[in-house]
């Protein structure tokens, strides 16, 4: 069942690319949710997706660098980057081999 659904799965590391909003309207500083923010390099591990089906959603915790944006529309981008636990079951099958 993972094999048939990898395709789709791997798609929701599209949503790690909102996260670049962050590069033209920057998080403030004073807000909290640093630590959040930062796992959003956790986005580039996404590119695995190119050789493990499936391990792309993990780019989706690219958009966690919009966590707590002061901007509502943002933040909610930055919400959906937690679907980068969908990729985590695929990761973890082509670590263990």
């Amino acid at each position: 069942m993972l094999d048939t659904l990898a395709p789709f799965i791997g798609l929701f590391g599209l949503i790690g690319f909102a996260g670049l909003a962050g590069i033209k309207n920057p998080v403030d500083k004073t807000r909290p949710g640093h630590a959040v923010r930062l796992m959003g390099l956790l986005g580039l591990v996404g590119l695995l997706g190119i050789w493990v089906p499936g391990a792309g959603a993990i780019g989706a915790s690219g958009a966690l660098g919009l966590w707590n944006h002061q901007n509502p529309k943002l933040a909610r981008w930055g919400k959906l980057g937690w679907t980068f636990v969908l990729g985590l079951p695929y990761l973890a099958r082509w670590l263990m081999g």
